[in-house]
């Protein structure tokens, strides 16, 4: 039975290890593929590595040739340069030598070529002698010791500059007008001192090497009309000492509407106010002057009393024949009559008199307001731009004066209109206790009688 089972068994196994003996071969000739699949590509790539190498050999050798050669020429190089360097400062010495008092005549002519560049440089008559600049510039900036002929043309320059400015020139200049177009012109130069064009004055612009009107015209413009006719004697004409200077800080110094508009609102009130109390007192003078003149034609004409004046008006309660039982009541009615009167002889003072005291005071408040924004542009943008605190500083000073300037004028007009009011009041006060006393004296001489 053992062995019955035993045969069985092998029967069916062997199909099975036939099969496994089979792949095991497959296995095996795979192995022995791949093997010399990988051989054969670490031959290749250790073939190219080889190669590589050996390039790399190669260059490295190339590279230290070019280093060597590379040294050698900056040796070679190094030594040429200390070789110049020597013979350069053996010239040197030679040419200090050989030159003497040349050198520190060299440094003169330097010196005051460079001097007399930024002398010419806001003159007027570079554009009679154009290139005369350059010309100094490269003096003044050369390194090489002048020669004979620079020297003279320099002295030439100067010589000319020294002739030109005695001499009174007529020549064609770039003139830009007051509309902004530039034309080529006749003008005149009195020397370097002013020029002009048409009875007006010229401002010299380097920059654009131009003349341009002056947009602010000094006094004396009438004597340019003579100066430009022809003559034989002298003609007066006003100069500019400081050769264009004081033309130009004209052109910067604020007008009358200028320095009002720099007062800012404060400084328009006060204007306001102090032309109100102007007119006012204006007004108030011509009145008392008219009144004053019918109060002096009523004084020369009393037995003929008119309504047309105060005097008139006070001297008409009491009638031409007082009675004299009435006397008391009579100069109550007189004081009574001039009370009347006061009001209107003293009208508007008041106000007058208030607008003097408010105008320095507005003066004050623009001062003030004109400090906050002085200080307000100091915290934002500091003190180094002072333009930036010009505008706060005008204020506050152009307000003062403003203040001042129409205070002033209104209480010498409240003091002149208050004196008028006031001796008109005494005229009035004056004649009635005349009138009184006249016909008291006479009623009492008829009763003497």
């Amino acid at each position: 039975m053992r062995r019955l089972i035993a045969g069985c068994m092998i029967v069916l196994l062997a199909p099975v290890a036939q099969a496994q003996t089979e792949s095991l071969d497959n296995l095996l000739r795979s192995i022995r593929e791949v093997r010399s699949t990988e051989q054969a590509a670490m031959r290749e790539r250790e073939s190219q590595f080889i190669a590589e190498r050996d390039q790399q050999q190669r260059r490295l050798e190339g590279a230290e040739q070019a280093l060597a050669q590379t040294k050698a020429q900056a040796d070679r190089l190094q030594a040429e340069f200390d070789q110049l360097e020597a013979a350069l400062a053996e010239a040197d010495l030679a040419l200090t030598q050989r030159s003497g008092n040349l050198g520190e005549l060299f440094g003169i002519v330097r010196q005051i070529a460079g001097d007399t560049q930024s002398q010419w440089q806001d003159s007027v008559l570079n554009l009679q002698f154009p290139g005369r600049m350059e010309a100094l510039e490269q003096l003044a900036q050369s390194r090489r010791i002048p020669t004979v002929d620079a020297l003279e043309q320099f002295w030439f320059l100067l010589q000319e500059d020294m002739t030109a400015s005695g001499k009174v020139s007529r020549y064609e200049a770039p003139v830009v007008g007051n509309d902004g177009q530039q034309r080529e012109l006749d003008v005149v130069s009195v020397g370097p001192f002013v020029t002009l064009q048409g009875g007006d004055y010229l401002l010299y612009q380097p920059e654009e090497d131009r003349l341009a009107v002056a947009a602010r015209q000094p006094d004396g413009r009438g004597m340019i009309d003579d100066f430009m006719e022809p003559r034989d004697g002298l003609a007066g004409l006003p100069v500019d000492p400081t050769r264009g200077t004081v033309i130009a800080q004209l052109q910067l110094t604020p007008t009358l509407m200028e320095r009002v508009r720099q007062g800012g609102i404060v400084g328009y009130v006060i204007l306001v106010l102090g032309s109100i109390g102007l007119l006012l007192g204006l007004a108030r003078l011509v009145w008392l002057q008219r009144t004053s003149s019918r109060v002096d034609k009523q004084v020369d004409d009393l037995d003929n009393l008119t309504n047309s004046n105060p005097l008139g008006r006070v001297l008409g309660v009491i009638g031409s024949r007082p009675k004299l039982e009435e006397l008391d009541t009579l100069e109550l009615k007189l004081d009574e009559a001039i009370l009347k009167e006061t009001p209107a002889l003293e009208r508007w003072q008041g106000l007058i008199k208030l607008l003097a005291a408010v105008a320095p005071l507005l003066g004050l408040l623009g001062t003030v307001t004109g400090m906050i924004a002085t200080f307000q542009a100091i915290t934002l943008f500091g003190t180094g731009d002072p333009k930036m605190m010009a505008g706060g500083i005008s204020q506050a000073l152009v307000t003062t004066v403003l203040g001042l300037v129409v205070a002033i004028p209104l209480l010498f007009l409240h003091s002149v209109v208050a004196a008028r009011s006031k001796a008109l009041i005494q005229l009035l006060e004056q004649q009635s206790a005349g009138l009184i006393a006249m016909h008291l004296g006479g009623g009492e001489e008829r009763r003497g009688e």
